[in-house]
């Protein structure tokens, strides 16, 4: 049978902290790189301007930029390269 704790823990981990978040507009596959071999949108530290793209969500074979809605230093990158994502999900934290 499948334990039910790994996603009380993972469900658990975003809110706590201050900052504000940019959360993922729909369900799909984040992508921290435009490919394999390119290097990520964004790092830990990194200040960004409203507009600029935080990552690729994958959708129904579609790729679409997510974009930053405001401009500040990411804190934190929520979710790995690769991992699907849900509609709200928080992606990337700001410092506050």
């Amino acid at each position: 049978a499948a334990s039910a704790a790994p996603a009380a823990a993972v469900e658990g981990k975003p809110a706590e902290k201050a900052g504000s978040v940019e959360s993922s507009p729909m369900v799909g596959v984040f992508y921290s790189a435009p490919s394999p071999n390119d290097p990520p949108f964004v790092k830990v530290g990194q200040k960004v301007q409203a507009g600029d793209t935080l990552g690729i969500i994958e959708a129904m074979k579609i790729m679409n930029p997510l974009e930053a809605t405001q401009s500040g230093i990411v804190d934190e990158i929520l979710v790995d390269n690769s991992e699907v994502v849900q509609f709200g999900q928080p992606v990337i934290r700001y410092k506050a």
